[in-house]
């Protein structure tokens, strides 16, 4: 029986692990929720699987150890920032992580990265386009690769001019064209930073350059990454748009359980691939700015974009508003070194507020 501590119980991510535990209820258990602030549905999934340990995220604040002291996996599905505090804490106790949280690498992947090393802790990424490089090297974080190639949707506005952007609504920015996702997420799709902050968790995963590191349209999400060798071959995982598949293999590999419907190659018939339109998104180049860059700009740019997306969702701000106000944090905040928690935390939280006061005013 494995034992899960899970974080962000209640969000997209969290709901399918806990389908993954209805459907294999004699390979895994939970021994720990946490949740945002969804209370009630804490509570349900606390009585549903009899856990004990069910905590709000202000309840669990200072308690991660504890959290983590009876699970054989820490799952991370928190949204944001947040989530990386608990990734940290279950790098410390050494434990096997089933990392969902792109922000744990985005901003913190130097010291998540050297805390994994220090303990002996295990990072399996969860997030579709890295299980399926994971898988394509066969399950391997050190093994030699000569490209990484990760594939975007290019989300609900891939054919819209930059005329048309300046317009889009919230509305429309949730109408993913493949996946269902959290409402943070699937506007980080739409703007194309998620595709950005997954180069970034690449550099982390799997010691890679940033020059080896390619991503490129795939408007049918059907190939969910590929790896080039040296000799010219390319493996690709492909699967249909559906994260249980990465879920269920995090907690199980390398053996693979029954999980979703088979691949109807016939019925899909072609796929296509084509060039990402940078000049579209600044987002994307915005996130490779500050990756290249290191340090705490990552922080800075996940913090700005935290808070310019949901001033986006509330109807505060057009679309092209999110980029601008990354792109004003990353030029008013210097590079430091990203050494400690602490500094990261004093980076986002001056993002924040940057980011609050020119969407708001001061």
């Amino acid at each position: 029986m494995t034992k899960i501590a899970l974080i962000g119980c209640t969000g997209s991510i969290g709901r399918q692990v806990a389908d993954v535990v209805r459907r294999f209820p004699d390979r895994f258990s939970f021994s720990a929720l946490v949740c945002g602030s969804d209370k009630r549905g804490l509570e349900a999934l606390a009585e549903e699987f009899g856990v004990k340990t069910a905590l709000c995220a202000d309840e669990a604040e200072g308690r991660t150890e504890a959290l983590f002291a009876d699970c054989d996996v820490a799952f991370i599905a928190a949204c944001g920032f947040a989530g990386l505090s608990y990734t940290l804490a279950a790098a410390r106790a050494g434990k096997k992580i089933a990392l969902a949280n792109k922000e744990s690498l985005v901003c913190g992947g130097e010291l998540v990265m050297k805390e994994v090393a220090a303990h002996g802790a295990e990072l399996v990424p969860v997030d579709s386009e890295h299980s399926a490089l994971f898988q394509c090297l066969h399950f391997s974080r050190t093994a030699a690769f000569k490209k990484l190639i990760l594939t975007a949707s290019g989300g609900p506005f891939l054919r819209k001019t930059e005329e048309e952007l300046k317009t889009v609504t919230a509305r429309e920015a949730l109408l993913h064209p493949n996946w269902k996702m959290g409402d943070k997420i699937t506007v980080d799709s739409a703007t194309l930073l998620n595709k950005g902050y997954e180069v970034i968790e690449a550099k982390w995963l799997y010691g890679a350059q940033f020059s080896q590191i390619e991503a490129v349209v795939h408007p049918e999400s059907i190939v969910h990454s590929l790896v080039a060798f040296e000799d010219g071959a390319v493996l690709a995982q492909l699967g249909y748009p559906d994260m249980h598949i990465p879920i269920q293999l995090a907690l199980t590999y390398p053996e693979r359980l029954p999980c979703e419907r088979e691949l109807d190659l016939i019925s899909l018939g072609a796929l296509h691939f084509e060039r990402l339109p940078e000049e579209k998104f600044p987002c994307f180049s915005l996130a490779l700015e500050a990756g290249k860059a290191g340090g705490t700009l990552p922080t800075v740019l996940n913090g700005a974009a935290e808070v310019a997306v949901r001033a986006f969702l509330s109807g505060r701000i057009a679309f092209p508003v999110i980029a601008e106000t990354i792109q004003g944090a990353l030029d008013r905040f210097p590079r430091v070194r990203a050494d400690r928690y602490e500094t990261l935390r004093e980076a986002d939280m001056r993002a924040r507020t940057y980011a609050s006061e020119y969407i708001y005013g001061k």
